[in-house]
């Protein structure tokens, strides 16, 4: 609950400042004066709500899993881990495939 809250907080923030920067370079445009640096508190304020948003995505965020093939092989056994297909030999197949273009008896 507490991530959400500060990611909401974070969100809301981010367009605040991006409604106030725009607001700003507005009226420095009105005043013919396009160059100018942002004010020190919408600088601040970007950076509240960059920090707000990291902590809120780490609190929000699931455990950690364990990565490794103990912690896996805990979860299933080794028949689900060793299930796969035999090798697949096509060299009949091959042959009466082959057999066709040399002009003998095919398929």
């Amino acid at each position: 609950m507490l991530g959400q809250l500060l990611l909401l907080i974070s969100t809301l923030a981010l367009f605040h400042v991006a409604f106030s920067t725009y607001e700003h370079l507005s009226h420095l445009k009105a005043l013919g004066r396009p160059e100018g640096s942002l004010p020190v508190d919408v600088v601040l304020e970007s950076l509240v709500a960059l920090a707000l948003g990291i902590i809120g995505g780490c609190v929000k965020a699931p455990a950690p899993k364990e990565i490794s093939w103990a912690s896996e092989m805990k979860l299933r056994s080794i028949d689900d881990m060793d299930s796969r297909m035999s090798f697949a030999n096509f060299v009949t197949r091959g042959k009466a495939l082959g057999a066709g273009e040399k002009g003998h008896k095919s398929l």
